[in-house]
């Protein structure tokens, strides 16, 4: 679970050295500013703006019940966080599963793409689809639902 929280704490505290110096030299205004620059970046890495994790097997128990799609990604991932910002509120529709958290969920990733653990993969029908477009990925939510 800290693995996920790396990232964020450094940028935090990258910030927060960054005002300090700012402080020291009288620009207290500039050092607010890259501080909350860099606290924004840290939230938009965090675990925070993704729905709650669940393992890659309640997941797949979840996903066989009501036909939704599983989410596997990796906190600090670009492309994961385009595909949770570009679905919106229906981003929660869907089961995500953090593969850091789960080393079954990284083991079917890397299964499902060469051994890489490239995320997001999607699975929709039992089929792995790589960073799929996020439209593609709305539409496949809303035949499942």
């Amino acid at each position: 679970m800290t693995r996920t929280w790396i990232l964020p704490i450094l940028l935090v505290l990258c910030g927060s050295l960054l005002a300090a110096g700012l402080i020291v030299s009288g620009t207290p205004g500039a050092a607010a500013a890259v501080l909350l620059v860099f606290v924004l970046l840290a939230g938009v890495h965090s675990p925070l703006i993704f729905p709650r994790s669940t393992g890659v097997l309640e997941a797949r128990r979840r996903a066989a019940v009501d036909g939704r799609p599983v989410v596997f990604w990796r906190p600090g991932c670009t492309y994961c966080m385009r595909l949770r910002i570009r679905l919106g509120r229906s981003a929660r529709q869907m089961h995500w599963v953090d593969i850091w958290r789960d080393p079954a969920a990284a083991a079917e990733v890397r299964a499902a793409n060469d051994g890489n653990e490239t995320v997001p993969t999607v699975i929709v029908a039992g089929q792995p689809h790589t960073n799929p477009d996020p439209a593609w990925v709305r539409e496949q939510l809303s035949r499942s639902v």
